[in-house]
């Protein structure tokens, strides 16, 4: 395939103002939640994310660090150690256990903040890195920014659309792929909306030779074309929400940018539909919320999906 060069687009200024750290978040408000959860089917929920463990797949080409995790504390090393301070007879009667955690904040099912990419040194409604980028962390748009997720929840099935358990590595889903999915399953897209994108690469979870790499994706096209809809967040079941690599020889993440950079559009990543796609659940309540780590450029997600009593 030959590479196409893209000239940057400027950073997206939000219309809410030039404060703003919330972009499209801002759609969702207390009429739009309750309108969702007025149509909850309590009986019929659906766990979108994975489970951590060590050595679980995750995405360390550029470097950072696989989960980890450690016990710090173990109910006989507490009654040897007194790290506690409690002494043998408590520590005998109280079997302590504790343990502590290391992961690069894009593992598993997670959501990345509008700090996340941006255009040089400057990130979605004009934030400066000489300005706004500290020792320890970004001081705008971090994760701490992003709203509980409670909105309409649209499955977009192309993999099963195209009659395919898995799409082809690299596959760039058009714009008409995500329309023939929608006709097919009789559901359209709103404002407001968190529109999730099925592949298929999650029946393969764990294996990560075949869940990452070379990932089926949502194409730059495809990804403008979402955006116009105004939805609130965009999410798949593959490593980078966007086909991987990219066709642009000057942007190695290209519908990263335009989501995150120019529209203001959280992403979520490392989704798993399998379970909504066999049920043919295609319109569901979908509720979730990152860990509030101020500053971060992302953070692990537990979304649900709850089924509509219509």
């Amino acid at each position: 395939m030959a590479l196409r060069y893209e000239t940057p687009p400027k950073v997206g200024k939000s219309p809410w103002g030039p404060e703003d750290q919330k972009g499209q978040l801002n759609r969702i408000d207390a009429k739009s939640r309750a309108a969702i959860m007025s149509r909850v089917d309590g009986a019929r929920v659906y766990d979108l994310s994975v489970d951590y463990f060590v050595g679980m797949p995750s995405f360390q080409a550029a470097g950072d660090p696989a989960y980890q995790m450690y016990m710090t504390h173990t109910p006989r090393g507490t009654v040897v150690d007194n790290l506690n301070g409690q002494g043998k007879a408590n520590n005998l009667c109280c079997g302590y256990s504790g343990d502590v955690i290391l992961m690069y904040t894009h593992t598993g099912t997670h959501i990345d903040s509008l700090n996340h990419f941006g255009y040089g040194r400057e990130i979605y409604n004009g934030y400066d890195a000489d300005e706004h980028l500290g020792s320890r962390g970004w001081q705008k748009n971090g994760a701490e920014q992003i709203v509980p997720l409670i909105a309409r929840g649209v499955l977009i099935d192309v993999a099963t659309s195209k009659g395919l358990e898995c799409l082809p590595p690299s596959y760039a889903i058009t714009i008409d792929d995500c329309k023939q999915a929608l006709a097919k399953q009789k559901v359209e897209l709103r404002e407001g909306d968190v529109a999730l994108l099925r592949t298929g690469r999650m029946r393969y979870w764990p294996d990560g030779t075949k869940v990452f790499g070379d990932s089926p994706g949502v194409s730059l096209e495809t990804a403008k074309w979402l955006t116009s809809h105004n939805i609130v967040t965009v999410g798949a079941d593959n490593e980078a929400v966007e086909h991987t690599p990219s066709n642009f020889e000057n942007n190695w993440l290209p519908v990263h940018n335009h989501f995150l950079t120019e529209a203001g559009l959280p992403q979520i990543e490392c989704l798993n539909l399998e379970d909504l796609a066999r049920d043919k659940v295609y319109e569901f309540a979908f509720i979730g919320a990152p860990i509030r780590l101020r500053g971060a450029t992302g953070a692990p997600l537990r979304p649900l999906a709850f089924g509509l009593r219509d």
